[in-house]
C-alpha cells in the first residue's frame, strides 16, 4: 500500500486493508523456517503529517503457523502488535552516523510517497516470539526414539545415571 505524500495532511486519517503475506513468507522461508502466514495480514493504521515529518500509528493482526522448536508440531496463533514511528525526509537525516535512543522509533521516505509494505513486515517480524512453542510446557521429543512426549511417554528404558554424579545421588538419598 503506498501513500502520497501531498496526499498526508495535519487532520489525521485511518486506512484498513489487508497486506499480501507472499513477499514476508519468502522472506521467512530464507531464515529458520519457523513461521508462515497462511492468509493476508490485517493492517490498521492512522496517519497525519506536522510539518515534513509523517506520523503513522496502528496496528498489524492475523493468524501465524510456527513449528514448535520443541515437538516440532505446527501450531496456529494469532499476532496482534501495535505500532508508532515517524518518518522524516531521507534529505533532513544529513551524514549522521550515531544514531541516539530517539532516533530508533524515526526512520525516512524518499519520493513522493509512503511504502507501507516493508513497515507492516517490519512491525510483524518484530512480533513473532524468537522461539516458536506450542505451549511453555511442551515435552519436545524424546532423544532416543524420537517420539513426541506431549502425546504420553514413549516407552524408552529410563537413562542411567552417569557414574561420575553416584556420590551426589548417595547424598540425595541420604546415605
Amino acid at each position: 500500500m503506498k501513500i502520497l505524500i501531498d496526499d498526508i495532511k495535519a487532520t489525521p486519517k485511518q486506512l484498513a486493508y489487508t497486506e499480501g503475506v507472499d513477499e514476508l513468507n519468502a522472506r521467512l522461508e530464507r531464515g529458520a523456517h519457523d513461521y508462515r502466514f497462511p492468509q493476508g495480514i490485517g493492517v490498521d493504521v492512522e496517519y497525519y503529517r506536522s510539518g515534513l515529518d509523517v506520523f503513522l500509528g496502528g496496528a498489524v493482526h492475523g493468524d501465524v503457523l510456527g513449528t514448535c522448536a520443541r515437538c516440532l508440531e505446527e501450531y496456529r496463533f494469532p499476532l496482534d502488535r501495535s505500532f508508532s514511528v515517524v518518518l522524516a525526509p531521507r534529505a533532513v537525516a544529513g551524514g549522521r552516523a550515531e544514531l541516539t535512543a530517539d532516533d530508533l522509533a524515526l526512520s525516512f521516505y524518499e519520493g513522493d510517497e509512503i511504502d507501507l509494505t516493508p513497515l507492516v513486515h517490519e512491525q510483524t517480524i518484530l512480533a513473532l516470539p524468537t522461539r516458536p512453542l506450542c505451549t511453555e510446557a511442551c515435552r519436545g521429543l524424546c532423544a532416543r526414539c524420537g517420539a513426541n512426549l506431549n502425546a504420553g511417554p514413549c516407552g524408552c528404558p529410563a537413562a542411567a545415571p552417569d557414574p561420575r554424579l553416584a556420590i551426589l545421588h548417595t547424598l540425595a538419598r541420604g546415605k
